[in-house]
């Protein structure tokens, strides 16, 4: 075990779960001084240091350290094709 993974939390994370994850940014780096940030999406590899996931965006790369917190959530809502009769 290293110290940068934190055990038995977010068993989770596993590759194909759709997730958020609440995580730590440099805000000298964050276009407006931010210093948390949202991933959303499907975890597409993790590992014991990072934890990559594909969201809108892209893919992104989340140091497991930066996590501040993480949920499991369900997939996304159908798409209405805008022929419902509104």
């Amino acid at each position: 075990m290293t110290s940068e993974t934190r055990p038995g939390w977010a068993p989770f994370l596993e590759v194909g779960r759709r997730v958020t994850l609440r995580h730590a940014i440099d805000p000298a780096t964050a276009p407006c001084g931010e210093r948390m940030s949202d991933a959303l999406g499907t975890i597409t590899a993790t590992d014991e240091r990072a934890v990559t996931v594909m969201t809108r965006r892209g893919e992104m790369r989340v140091p497991r350290p930066l996590v501040i917190a993480a949920k499991e959530v369900p997939p996304p809502p159908e798409r209405r094709d805008g022929s419902s009769g509104r």
